[in-house]
């Protein structure tokens, strides 16, 4: 397998492949597993590829302070202390079997982002089949070489990392193992607005680090994430939760079930129009050839007339010979009579050198 493909659970993903859809769980069960199953329920009604959920818990993740570093200042979650912010949101990991077990009655995809070594060995025993390294720890390039050393496809998020980061982080991936790597562009802003997505990074990362590349999308519609299909990217990961309105941390910028298929169809979709560079002629225009324009007689002729530019025009439909051969024709003898409307092929033609089929 080449570097600019991998493969999870059975699913190529790569540049050939149609755009693999993640459905990111995150906190958006709000600490309900029959919410976790409706999210899960829905994103496999979707077409998504895969449930993405995150592995941690508020000791693992911070320290439980309310010194001013550990202070939230700002955004979407102002005011809140890291630790009590993580400890709302995580998943208990006691769910996490129910989770992965319902996702493979549904045929669709689990694996997770964990954030430190317990997490990966407790992933691992669950036989995840891949995993994602979030954006703020995408500079963490021990756990990116443990994450690295199960021999996993690893995803790599991108924002707030710059050039140098990312390939310090896609080296410390490969350094340890890692066969099967993808990154994702990324904006760390929740939400974030399109105009700092600058999408026209997704085919330089693919040129510059020779990887599986996508985007990790946190604007509030679809129009990002389907045009990044158009600049290459192989993979889309989207926030998904059943209701915006219903008060989770990541609830107000997540995709609804309706949006999550428009997502689907809408990538996939842009994926097949993209296809391959070809000028011929297409299979659903073969029907239509009939109404391109062609040469047709005008008036009526006797067998030996010579054609005069008044005797033929161009129009519809396409059964004559074409109008580039207008000038060419116009003084040839005819070989046998016409009538007005008849098209002008070179069997009606008595003169050499017409080089034109009919």
């Amino acid at each position: 397998m080449d570097s600019h493909t991998i493969e999870i659970d059975g699913r190529k993903i790569g540049g050939g492949f149609p755009p693999y859809v993640i459905a990111e769980v995150s906190a958006n069960h709000n600490g309900s597993l029959d919410r976790a199953f409706g999210i899960i329920d829905e994103a496999a009604r979707a077409g998504a590829d895969c449930i993405k959920l995150q592995t941690y818990t508020a000791d693992t993740m911070t320290l439980k302070s309310t010194r001013p570093d550990f202070k939230i200042e700002g955004g979407l979650w102002d005011g809140e202390y890291l630790h009590d912010l993580y400890e709302r949101a995580y998943t208990p990991w006691d769910w996490f079997p129910r989770i992965f077990d319902r996702c493979r009655k549904l045929g669709i995809t689990a694996f997770s982002s964990p954030f430190d070594k317990s997490a990966v060995d407790f992933l691992e025993d669950l036989g995840a089949p891949a995993y994602k390294i979030a954006s703020f720890e995408a500079i963490d390039l021990p756990l990116i070489r443990y994450v690295a050393l199960t021999g996993k496809p690893l995803i790599i998020s991108t924002g707030m990392a710059d050039a140098e980061e990312i390939e310090e982080a896609i080296s410390a991936a490969r350094e340890a193992g890692c066969r099967q790597l993808a990154i994702l562009h990324c904006v760390s802003g929740y939400p974030a607005p399109a105009a700092d997505y600058n999408l026209r990074t997704i085919p330089d990362m693919r040129e510059k680090f020779g990887v599986v590349v996508g985007l990790s999308d946190h604007t509030l519609s679809n129009y990002t994430a389907i045009a990044s299909v158009a600049l290459g990217a192989s993979i889309i990961e989207k926030h998904f939760t059943l209701d915006r309105k219903a008060g989770g941390p990541d609830d107000s910028f997540s995709l609804e079930p309706a949006e999550l298929r428009n997502l689907v169809e809408g990538a996939r979709t842009t994926f097949e129009a993209l296809g391959a560079v070809d000028y011929g002629r297409k299979s659903s225009e073969i029907g239509n050839v009939q109404f391109r324009r062609s040469l047709y007689f005008v008036t009526d002729l006797e067998a030996g007339a010579t054609i005069g530019p008044n005797d033929i025009r161009s129009v519809r439909p396409g059964f004559g010979l074409p109008p580039k051969y207008f000038d060419q024709i116009v003084g040839c003898t005819l070989r046998e009579p016409v009538s007005y409307g008849t098209p002008v092929t070179s069997r009606h033609l008595a003169s050499e050198g017409l080089e034109a089929d009919g």
